[in-house]
């Protein structure tokens, strides 16, 4: 089974975290048994599960993104009215 990044999860909210470790659980026991067809299912659903943390991810990046632009922004003016 693959982990999603330790961002993403930190994103999830609780009732998703919950059923992540679940399907996390119920995937590597699936590997375990050699049941990689059933497994490929349960990952299948972890991909879904995740993509609204995924977007809160890129959300949290182009806030960091544009408060990056309006402090580089305010710099440039502070120095255009110094002169």
């Amino acid at each position: 089974m693959r982990h999603c990044s330790v961002q993403v999860r930190s994103l999830l909210t609780r009732e998703e975290l919950d059923r992540y470790n679940a399907l996390m659980e119920v995937g590597g026991y699936l590997e375990d048994q050699n049941r990689y067809d059933l497994a490929y299912a349960v990952q299948k659903e972890i991909d879904i599960l995740i993509l609204p943390a995924i977007e809160r991810l890129k959300e949290k990046s182009r806030d960091r993104d544009r408060a990056t632009a309006e402090f580089l922004e305010s710099l440039k003016n502070a120095g255009q009215e110094s002169e």
